[in-house]
């Protein structure tokens, strides 16, 4: 019996080595020496200051700049430590009083505006930290952007085309925009 525990304790040990230290310190390096941005959080720095990263999204909520999708996250929206969508499901009433308060927060930031509004602005994702929105979501708050800072809606939809990043590989997702990138190019083209 004692030698089966102490050959149980060395496999543990071995094991708890291979697995819980050298393992993930291997595959850390490999991704901080082949992927240094992606390791690092991607990290978006404006002017040597770290504003954001281009993988996480923030919260916008200033007339002169794109809103982001909602965060279900908690306490924070966008919290990267509590990730998470609300667990709403589409027959839920508290879903629909969520949206539909968010449509009327749209509308009536931009009156003008009657366009449909796009579903990915008004419902959050299934992580809760979405930084993208589709292209037709940015297409909808042009106006409101445009006449908040004083440009011309045509730069600002230049703007958003820039910052707009087709299928991955051709093929795979959707059109989409991240958000504070497109946020940042609005600030830059301002100076």
């Amino acid at each position: 019996m004692g030698t089966l525990l102490r050959n149980a304790l060395v496999l543990l040990l071995l094991l708890t080595a291979v697995t819980g230290v050298a393992y993930p310190a291997v595959v850390g390096g490999l991704g901080h020496l082949l992927f240094a941005n992606k390791a690092g959080g991607s990290l978006v720095e404006r002017d040597g200051k770290v504003v954001g990263s281009s993988l996480i999204g923030q919260t916008f909520t200033a007339p002169g700049y794109f809103w982001g999708r909602p965060s279900a996250t908690t306490p924070d929206p966008y919290n990267g430590g509590a990730s998470s969508g609300s667990n709403q499901g589409p027959s839920n009433p508290a879903l629909t009083e969520a949206v539909k308060q968010r449509i009327a927060a749209l509308r009536a930031a931009d009156p003008a505006n009657t366009a449909p509004v796009p579903v990915d602005i008004v419902t959050a994702s299934g992580s809760g930290l979405d930084p993208e929105i589709s292209p037709a979501a940015a297409e909808y708050q042009v106006g409101r952007v445009a006449a908040a800072r004083h440009m011309d809606a045509g730069k600002v939809r230049e703007l958003v085309a820039a910052n707009t990043k087709g299928r991955q590989l051709g093929a795979l997702g959707e059109p989409r925009v991240n958000v504070l990138e497109l946020n940042l190019a609005l600030d830059a083209a301002a100076r």
